[in-house]
Formats: structure tokens, sequence, C-alpha cells
């Protein structure tokens, strides 16, 4: 799964700290459990992008515990002992992230992109270095082969990781000049990979974002491509389907996200998404938040999984029955989109980010909606809303804070429910529980931003 993250939105950021040595379990011959446990313990871990003493970007990690994440901490900059590369003002090492057990060692690894990083062909060219977990963390790095070099082609723009092929074996999909570009695993230290397979349509698309997930109930990891669409009377954007198979990638259907005129639109219209299965069908659904949908108002659309790929499609607005508010412009809706089972139910949920939301007179206050999961798919019967004066939440309601910028959720307690973990001037958790997101037991983090929780 990938991670997208605008520095402004990384504002409370560890700074200033030194790799330290881990204890760790030992590596088995199996696959990490976890992607992101990088120094094996049994726990997931917490990468997030940060600042470097040259400007070029780095990647801070929290380690984590039993009870979510640690005290325990690690930095990486291309300057670090062993990560190829220089750190160089404006290289954005970092920015973009995904984590999988590339070499299957039993070590979660991570990609990370450099997409400001100067090339043989010139500037911009882009980077994807892997860094390799161990019983002390990551360290070391391998750059992944450019299939794609040239200048301004910013080379891993959004990366998202799965099993395409079904073999076992983690595969990076990476954006590179507006294409897309597959890696099969294994991936290796020496830079070796599997074959590389170019995803391009003939038509006038241009890949932002990519979305990796379990559709069609097999056991081969689909592809969702979010694209810009762009023509002399419009300016849209898609999500392509691509359908994972041991021996190719089937492009399949695309869905419309959202359109408008040309006249002042403007590109990288991207899109937040996850894959999750929201009816309990045993196909994965893909929800994608469209956040400048209506002059920034904001959408999420759903677009459910069947046996045959995806199929029925959804939307979710402030104007869905049930729903907390009213759509507004610049509200935001879909900013930031994440998927978990928050009350135990076996549906997954879904919280949506509504950075720009209006409270009492206090401009980009920000909350979040969480729709639960049923049968019938997502509706807004039953969702929740949280922000800074909801009863239980922590700190006071402010203008600019931008609540729900970045949302997460993720079991961290380990009991069966997801919990809550939102943005605003720190990182707060509310627990999951058998009715849902709770305020009960909120824990607020100085030092861990959402963005380090990959989905």
């Amino acid at each position: 799964m990938h991670l997208r993250t605008a520095a402004t939105l990384t504002t409370f950021l560890v700074a200033g700290l030194a790799p330290l040595t881990l204890p760790g379990a030992a590596a088995s011959a199996a696959p990490a459990k976890h992607g992101d446990d990088f120094n094996g313990d049994g726990y997931r871990d917490y990468a997030y992008s940060s600042f470097s003493a040259r400007g070029g970007g780095g990647v801070s990690v929290v380690f984590g515990t039993a009870t979510g994440p640690g005290t325990t901490k690690q930095r990486i900059t291309q300057a670090s002992p062993g990560v190829p590369g220089a750190d160089e003002a404006d290289d954005m090492f970092g920015e973009v992230r995904a984590a999988a057990d590339f070499d299957g060692d039993g070590y979660g690894d991570l990609a990370v992109a450099a997409t400001g990083e100067n090339g043989s062909r010139g500037a911009g060219e882009g980077a994807v270095t892997i860094l390799w977990g161990s019983a002390s963390g990551l360290s070391k790095g391998t750059t992944l082969p450019n299939k794609n070099p040239g200048r301004f082609n910013q080379m891993g723009k959004d990366l998202a990781t799965g099993d395409f092929n079904g073999d076992g074996k983690q595969d990076l999909a990476v954006i590179n000049e507006a294409m897309t570009y597959v890696y099969r695993g294994p991936l290796e230290r020496s830079g070796t990979t599997g074959t590389v397979t170019k995803l391009d349509k003939t038509t006038a698309f241009y890949a932002t974002a990519l979305i990796s997930g379990k559709v069609n109930g097999d056991k081969k990891s689909d592809l969702a491509i979010i694209g810009d669409v762009v023509s002399p009377e419009k300016i849209a954007s898609d999500a392509w389907f691509i359908k994972g198979g041991a021996n190719s990638l089937t492009p399949g259907k695309t869905l419309r996200l959202e359109s408008q005129a040309s006249s002042g639109g403007s590109t990288e219209r991207g899109g937040d998404g996850v894959i999750a299965d929201f009816d309990k069908d045993g196909y994965g659904d893909i929800a994608i938040g469209t956040s400048l949908y209506s002059k920034h108002k904001g959408r999420v659309s759903v677009w459910y999984g069947s046996a045959g790929g995806p199929s029925r499609s959804g939307r979710l607005t402030q104007a869905t029955s049930g729903v907390t508010g009213s759509p507004e412009n610049y509200d935001g809706f879909g900013s930031s989109v994440s998927a978990g089972d928050t009350n135990g139910d076996g549906y997954a949920d879904l919280a949506v980010g509504v950075p720009g939301e209006n409270i009492d007179g206090h401009d980009y206050a920000g909350g979040v909606h969480i729709f639960k999961g049923r049968a019938s798919g997502l509706t807004g019967t039953g969702s929740q809303w949280f922000a800074r004066n909801t009863p239980g939440v922590p700190g006071p309601l402010t203008a600019d804070d931008q609540f729900g910028a970045l949302v997460r959720l993720r079991d961290t307690k380990g009991d069966g429910t997801a919990d809550l973990y939102v943005n605003g001037a720190e990182c707060l958790r509310l627990p999951g529980s058998p009715t849902g997101i709770t305020t009960a037991g909120v824990t607020q983090y100085d030092a861990v931003p959402i963005s380090s929780f990959l989905q």
C-alpha cells in the first residue's frame, strides 16, 4: 500500500534522532508477518518522512510495541551509511514510502522514493531506494533499476506493494513519468528483480496514485491506478482496474471519479484510496477520495468487488443521508481515507478526513467521519463524526488545525477492533470498541505523525 504526504501536513516531526541499535527477533525463513515490522520483533513499526540537515529529506522510524508506538527511534537519510545517493536539497527522500518484506528474509523492508533526485538525464529524474530490515531496524539500501530515466519523470511519485502474480513474493508498483511499472519480486539487495511490466493507457491518462489489494477473491493482488484524463473540453480523474495474474497483469474497467470543464482546471487531481471488504462478501472494494470534487467539497467513490473484478459503484458525501454536516466549498471531504474494522463485527469500516470543515466560525478546523460497513455496503446510517469540539477529544477548536487531513485505522491493541489515528496539532489515537470508535482512553502522541501509519 502507498502513502502520499505533503510536507505541510507533517509538521509534528521528530528532529535530530540518531540511528539506534535495537533488540530484535532472529529472522526466520518465512516472510515477515507484517511488511512494516522492520526489526522482526513481531510488532508493526512506524515510518514517516522527516527533514534532513541539507533539505534532501529523510525517514524516521518509531518502533512498535504491544501497545502501539514505543520510545525507541531511528532516522535514515541519504547521508546514512550504505544508503545510495547524497543528501541534496529538494530530493524529497522519504516523502513517498511503501513497506513489504521484499527479499523474504523475515524482516520488513521500506521502499523510499526521492522524486526530486537528479540523474544522468537531468533534474527531477527521481529514484526509489529499498531500505533493508534487520534485527537492528532499517539499514543500508539498494537502488531500484530505473526503467524510464528522464528529466522531471519523478520516479516514485507513488508506490504500492502486493503479490500481483500470486507466487508468494512481494512485488512493487512504481509511478514513473505518469506511467506505472510493476517490478516482480523478490527484490534483491544486489539490485536484481523479477520481470518488469509497464502499464500505460493509449488514451490521455496520466497516472498519479496507486492502490493495491485483493478485489476478485483470488490469491493475487490487484491494482487500481488513479490518473488524470485531459482533453480540450474537460479535465477529469479516473480509476483504472488492473487484474493480477500468474503470467500477466490484465487491464480492466475504468471508473470516472470526477470531471470539470478544462477552463480553470488543474492537473494532479489524484485521489487517496484503499481496498477493503466493506460488505463482507469475500471481495475487496475500492474506496477513493477525491477532495477537489465540486469546488473542493469532496466525495468518496466506492467501487464494489466481485468475482469478475469491480462492478457496482456508489458515492459518499456530506449530503449522504445520516452524515453529519453538509457539503461546502473547500471542505476537502475525502482528502484522506483509511479502512479497518472499528467494532469487531467482521465488516471493514471507512474513515474519511474532512480537513477544511468550518466549525463554529473556525475555518479549516477539520473533522473525521467513520462509515460503518454492512451487507449492503457503506452508507451514512450509523456513521460517526469526530472533531475538536467532540466531547472527550483533547485540544482546542482552532482555525487551520486541519484535523483529519491524514487519518489511519489500525488495530494496535490486538483486540480485533481498529483504532482511529488522526492528525492535528499532534497525533491522537481514538480507540475502537464493540460500539465503534470511542473517545474513552484517547492517547496523544506528540512525536509520532499520522503519516507514519502505512495502510
